[in-house]
């Protein structure tokens, strides 16, 4: 069978490509597709603690069955980087129930008032700016890129779970990808709910949660030269589990 191998920030340029088809047997599973691309790309051996893999746009172990047409993603820790998206998912903008991914500056002065209904006691908001320094180092921009189809719906899994475990009414989340400058909004969250401390509370998760599992890569661009953001670890229940891939 043949599978689709797409490869995401850092691990794009250590690959030499953004993505490629591999022939494998019919009942290969998922590490021994990633044994078989160690093989050719041995660097690969350095990030099996530190990837995660999805087969078709969801996370996967190690042990995932594969069939003939599936794709499949590396994946660094997200907050990583990337240069740019493959084509095929490189759209202007997505979006579904609660989320969007846009390549525009994040309107928070629409967005906002747009959530608010007169039940609502409170909304609770979370801009996430692009700062001029990071490490010491003047920050000249950056850039955001993402595996955009899975990342909507993992944004989309997180207001879902969010707005099931936490006492609120309705939530938004806004992503920006491309080129931000200093100022710039990168992310913004928005939670409104009868009472504040049920907003404060989901806010905070969703943020610290996407920052986990959102498969979207940021790349610093200083003065003197460029940086991947330092990713993540990604949860247990994300790591496919490749602690015995050998080289």
């Amino acid at each position: 069978m043949r599978v689709k191998v797409v490869y995401f920030g850092m691990l794009r340029e250590i690959a030499g490509r953004e993505q490629e088809t591999v022939e494998l047997s019919e009942s290969a599973r998922l590490a021994e597709l990633y044994s078989s691309l160690q093989q050719r790309i041995p660097c690969l051996a350095d990030f099996s603690r530190s990837i995660a893999l999805s087969v078709n746009c969801a996370y996967a172990k190690e042990d995932a069955p594969l069939h003939d047409g599936d794709e499949v993603a590396l994946l660094p820790p997200v907050s990583g980087g990337s240069s740019a998206p493959p084509a095929a998912t490189d759209v202007s903008e997505s979006a579904t129930p609660h989320t969007r991914i846009v390549r525009e500056p994040i309107a928070a002065d629409a967005i906002v008032p747009a959530i608010k209904r007169p039940e609502d006691g409170a909304v609770a908001v979370f801009d996430g700016i692009v700062r001029n320094n990071s490490r010491g180092r003047r920050t000249s921009y950056l850039e955001y890129s993402a595996y955009e189809v899975m990342a909507l719906r993992e944004m989309e899994k997180l207001a879902g779970t969010a707005l099931a475990n936490y006492a609120i009414r309705d939530v938004r989340i806004v992503h920006r990808l491309g080129r931000l400058e200093t100022g710039d909004t990168s992310v913004l969250i928005v939670v409104a709910s009868a009472h504040r401390a049920a907003a404060f509370d989901a806010c905070r998760w969703i943020i610290d949660t996407l920052k986990k599992t959102v498969p979207i890569w940021k790349k610093e661009f200083f003065e003197d030269g460029a940086v991947w953001a330092d990713g993540e670890p990604f949860p247990p229940e994300i790591s496919p589990g490749l602690h015995g891939a050998s080289k």
